[in-house]
């Protein structure tokens, strides 16, 4: 049975969601999403993108894993390989960064940030420590890995599969 563009996004949030609320680690819950529903991803390049989770090394202050997952995910499809180097100008290695773009378009939209930190605070109210005991315990209880991270880590990844799909790129089910 073939699915719908909406079936396929529905499909896209719901792995999303459940890798992170399951196993954490933000960037590499978005890369297994869309690895599942497209496939094009090396399960090397999901072990690449383990310490961008809670904006890198878990600090809080950079972009945010689900979104960089994302980036990751789009560059696997359209970006720049190793054996181009040297070829053409910047140009013309532009398109994932076009596409990228999109998917923050909708964390702009959304969570009004990138950075990790920022999207605590509008998803939590504040933002935490993830490294501090107390303050990991709190995230958790104000649920951080119940639904609060899974929702925004859910939207990256139908947020990406929608720039796939838009792109021709068909899912693999």
């Amino acid at each position: 049975m073939v699915e719908n563009q909406q079936e396929i996004l529905d499909r896209a949030y719901d792995k999303g969601f459940e890798y992170e609320r399951k196993y954490g680690y933000c960037s590499q819950a978005v890369l297994s999403a869309i690895q599942d529903i497209f496939g094009g991803i090396d399960d090397e390049v999901i072990q690449a993108s383990h310490s961008l989770a809670g904006g890198g090394s878990l600090d809080g202050d950079g972009t945010c894993g689900g979104y960089s997952g994302a980036m990751m995910a789009i560059s696997a499809f359209f970006g720049r390989k190793r054996d181009q180097f040297g070829e053409g100008d910047v140009a013309d290695w532009m398109e994932s960064s076009k596409l990228s773009r999109k998917v923050r378009e909708e964390f702009i939209d959304k969570y009004g940030s990138i950075i990790c930190n920022d999207i605590q605070k509008e998803v939590f109210g504040k933002s935490y420590n993830l490294w501090d005991p107390r303050e990991f315990e709190a995230f958790e209880e104000a649920g951080g890995h119940d639904d609060k991270c899974p929702s925004v880590t859910g939207n990256a990844a139908k947020w990406t599969a929608k720039v796939l799909l838009d792109e021709g790129i068909e899912p693999n089910l």
